[in-house]
């Protein structure tokens, strides 16, 4: 496994829309492998393939659907995550207006529309059909990656924006 770049603001990457999946192999088990682990070295939720720049359906999201409703981790929690290979939404329900970040576009937060659930179909690494009913952080970012896949960005989405102090400040002492 290895770590890849996230792709970010500004790379016209993120404004194309993925072509399909046709060949489950190796090669697509060692992107879904890489993207696991710059996911988690990123400390996001999801990651799409164009955000590490591969035109190609698919995305990884943290499954956190097992823990306490409060989300707090059990001592010894090992994060688990969803792969989602030429996913589809199938139906939507509610509407919750918040915040959400992206990792291609690192301290703007944009204020987005998404629905409160989402049946949705994809494929596994090894070819399987599975269906997914998510509420929730989850179904927030499944519809996020899964927008990411048609060239659609929070910068398109987002009503208004709130920058993020705190990452600003640390670009400028870099810069400095």
């Amino acid at each position: 496994m290895a770590l890849r770049n996230i792709v970010q603001d500004g790379d016209p990457i993120l404004k194309k829309k993925c072509r399909p999946v046709t060949k489950f192999d190796d090669r697509l088990a060692e992107l879904l492998d890489d993207m696991r682990e710059t996911l988690a070295d990123a400390e996001g939720y999801g990651l799409a393939g164009p955000q590490v720049g591969m035109l190609r359906r698919v995305f990884i999201s943290v499954d956190e659907r097992d823990l306490p409703e409060d989300g707090e981790r059990p001592e010894n929690y090992e994060t688990k995550y969803l792969e989602f290979i030429n996913p589809e939404i199938l139906s939507t329900e509610g509407d919750v207006f918040q915040y959400e970040g992206c990792l291609s576009f690192p301290g703007h937060n944009g204020a987005v529309h998404r629905p409160a659930k989402v049946v949705a179909r994809a494929f596994d690494r090894n070819g399987e059909e599975f269906t997914i009913e998510a509420t929730g952080m989850l179904a927030r970012c499944i519809c996020h990656e899964n927008d990411h896949l048609d060239g659609i960005t929070i910068m398109d989405r987002a009503e208004y924006f709130y920058e993020d102090v705190e990452h600003d400040e640390e670009e400028e002492e870099t810069e400095e």
